[in-house]
């Protein structure tokens, strides 16, 4: 029979064959999108049965989904070594919104990394505020000023890595660790490197959320997130996302899913020229910080080179002693860098950005750093041909300098 998953398998074999051990797999390679809102039963009998039976793979009602969506759940779980089962979400802050309000309830303390992506801060300054929850941010790279914000509410942790703009690497294992000896559950946004690169919950965390819509669409075309967990975290997501009404449409999984099938190489490729741009930015004297954990010399990369297998084009860089007029000369006159948001498809991006208004515990400029070295641009790199990008670049700083 075609496809079907192994876990004997290697990542990338998985990529091509995971989820593909349904029926369909013995008459065509991709499943076929099943749209459907009502699902029909046989009998008085099988309906009954039917509703008691919450997994996929078993028909009911189309907001728990049919073959399109769980071909691309089975071949997510088969790519985060631990998992019972991922659950599909509409964007990737639906998935954090959703796995943090599947953990916490009202009265409880949730930690969350000061270099968290700022949906997810704002999310817990505003929304599970709302709920009686109640936030501390923490310095993800102080191990003993975390182990001191805990308390006896404290019941989860949300982590990133890396840290979201700033893409510092912190030490995964050890905070999942102390959380897990605290009796707190650990959550971690692993879009950057996904399951690909990095495991994580063979690494300790509780529940691997991603935003499907980068790496993994890898298209531009696409809004979808996911939480993988072992299996008492996994039954709790899914009620709570059934609760919720969350659903995911299939053809929007049939995009993810055959978006997925290429995501080892175009990561691969993106990681070999997004290291050697960084290379070329961090030779240059009007550049006084390169922020990518592949880079050899940068903070976080012991870590990274220890726990990770892999990257992706995504990093930042600081200019040195240059003001916010100068960065945007350089943004607007880049050709093949397009401005906007979202990273991880096919296309470069360049973003420039201010990490005071999105931390309120890590300082910045960092410390060590000339005061005037704040701002910064963070690099999406494409699958464009690395030499055309630094020439793109160095168009740009000409620009910069021309003043």
């Amino acid at each position: 029979m075609a496809g079907g998953d192994d876990s004997r398998d290697r990542p990338a074999t998985r990529l091509v064959t995971g989820g593909r051990g349904g029926d369909f797999a013995q008459h065509v390679v991709n499943p076929p999108v099943w749209r459907a809102s009502t699902h029909l039963y046989s009998s008085c009998a099988e309906l009954k049965a039917r509703k008691a039976q919450n997994r996929d793979g078993q028909f009911f009602y189309g907001r728990r989904g049919a073959p399109t969506q769980w071909a691309l759940s089975e071949a997510l779980t088969a790519l985060e070594p631990g998992a019972a089962g991922t659950v599909l979400y509409p964007s990737g802050l639906a998935a954090l919104v959703g796995a943090l309000l599947a953990v916490l309830r009202s009265g409880d303390v949730l930690l969350v990394a000061d270099n968290a992506y700022d949906p997810t801060r704002n999310a817990a300054t505003g929304l599970l505020k709302t709920f009686g929850i109640e936030h501390r941010f923490f310095d993800p790279l102080d191990l003993e000023a975390y182990e001191a914000a805990f308390c006896d509410r404290t019941r989860a942790v949300m982590l990133e890595v890396p840290g979201s703009l700033t893409m510092e690497v912190c030490d995964i294992p050890a905070l999942a660790r102390i959380a897990r000896d605290k009796g707190a559950v650990s959550l971690v946004d692993n879009t950057w490197a996904t399951a690909l690169g990095f495991p994580a919950l063979e690494h300790g965390c509780d529940i691997a959320i991603t935003a499907l819509t980068k790496h993994v669409g890898g298209h531009s075309d696409v809004m979808m997130g996911s939480a993988s967990a072992g299996e008492h975290w996994y039954r709790r997501l899914r009620l709570g996302a059934q609760q919720l009404g969350h659903v995911v449409s299939p053809d929007d999984a049939a995009l993810v899913l055959r978006g997925l099938r290429t995501m080892g190489v175009r990561l691969e490729h993106q990681s070999a020229s997004a290291l050697a741009i960084a290379e070329w930015l961090d030779a240059r004297c009007d550049v006084a910080h390169v922020l990518a954990p592949m880079l050899p010399g940068t903070p976080g990369h012991a870590i990274w080179q220890r726990d990770f297998s892999g990257g992706c084009g995504l990093f930042s860089f600081v200019l040195k002693g240059r003001d916010d007029a100068a960065r945007c000369r350089l943004v607007d006159a880049l050709r093949l860098f397009g401005i906007g948001y979202s990273w991880g498809g096919f296309e470069s991006l360049a973003l420039p950005f201010d990490v005071e208004p999105v931390r309120s515990v890590m300082p910045w400029p960092r410390e060590g750093w000339g005061v005037e070295d704040r701002y910064a641009i963070r690099l999406s790199i494409g699958l464009e041909d690395k030499d055309d990008l630094i020439a793109d670049l160095a168009r740009g700083f000409a620009a910069m300098n021309e003043r």
